[in-house]
């Protein structure tokens, strides 16, 4: 420290960026070169074709028909699984009754966020598997077994509704995880705020909208940002749980199964590496414009 904390920080910063470069920086670059070429994947041949595989794509209908779902998530998902957790987050802080004149949480609340949680140790896959069953057009069907019980004929849900199912697999699964997020962040505000706007009248509900969730807004801003990036993949259930990967006629598909496809079944890497970088870029862009649509000066407590 002596000779001055730059080529201390320095030091310490070589091996990790090293490390951050050949393992994230030059397979990005690799993913780009490859992009511009028309690589089979298999052969050491390959030709440098340009922008080609880019305009092929702004001329593939499966790619607007993948966006097209694409934004269908970004707009459900993080709206539905955000507008659950923090509903289950305050019953779980401030759902039950009130103890010295502290709002408490329902009974039994630690037991319920550890319920939440479970579907998040879970792999994709088995959840896939698991929701086969349940999604199943038979009567072996677990939600056609319920519909029965009413009169309701079995319905083909990832033939007629397969989009709505997959949402509510990834729906599923995600909210837990924001449930306990929620949770502690509701556990950080200070009880003396919580005491104030009980001692001036205000209701659970006007607590929930005028107090919880200002001071949670950072909190729920991430949250967004990460549900929006989940809602760029989905490749795992929709290979799992769909008809015919990402059908019937492409009504399930989303641009990671699109690059699957392209890349192993069709040995089209270079296009299907131009999916790829699409996808990144789209990701990027998403992410920057939700966080820097959401800046706003932080409520402190």
């Amino acid at each position: 420290m002596r000779q001055g904390k730059y080529p201390f920080v320095i030091g310490f910063l070589i091996a990790p960026l090293a490390l951050y470069g050949m393992f994230v920086l030059r397979p990005i670059a690799a993913a780009v070169q490859v992009s511009m070429t028309n690589w089979s994947g298999l052969s050491p041949d390959f030709d440098f074709v340009g922008l080609e595989n880019f305009q092929k794509l702004l001329d593939d209908d499966k790619v607007w028909l993948a966006a097209k779902h694409h934004v269908f998530l970004l707009v459900t998902l993080p709206v539905i699984t955000i507008a659950l957790a923090l509903f289950f987050a305050f019953l779980l802080n401030m759902g039950g009754g009130t103890r010295g004149g502290v709002m408490t949480g329902v009974w039994g609340s630690k037991f319920y966020r550890v319920v939440f949680f479970l579907p998040q140790v879970l792999a994709v896959v088995i959840v896939g598997v698991i929701f086969g069953r349940v999604y199943a057009p038979d009567g072996s069907g677990i939600l056609n077994r319920f519909l029965e019980l009413f009169g309701v004929d079995a319905v083909q849900f990832m033939a007629e509704y397969g989009l709505w199912s997959i949402l509510g697999v990834l729906v599923w699964q995600a909210v837990g995880f924001y449930v306990v997020l929620f949770a502690a962040g509701m556990s950080s505000i200070p009880a003396e705020i919580y005491e104030a706007a009980v001692m001036d009248g205000a209701s659970r509900v006007t607590i929930f909208f005028r107090v919880t969730i200002p001071l949670l807004m950072e909190t729920v801003k991430v949250a967004w940002v990460y549900l929006g990036i989940l809602a760029m993949d989905a490749f795992a259930l929709v290979m799992v749980l769909s008809i015919d990967e990402g059908g019937p006629d492409g009504a399930t598909t989303v641009l990671p199964v699109q690059i699957y496809k392209s890349g192993i079944r069709e040995s089209d890497y270079g296009y299907a590496s131009a999916l790829g970088v699409a996808l990144a870029v789209f990701t990027i862009i998403f992410a920057v414009l939700s966080l820097r649509g959401g800046k706003r000066n932080a409520v402190e407590h």
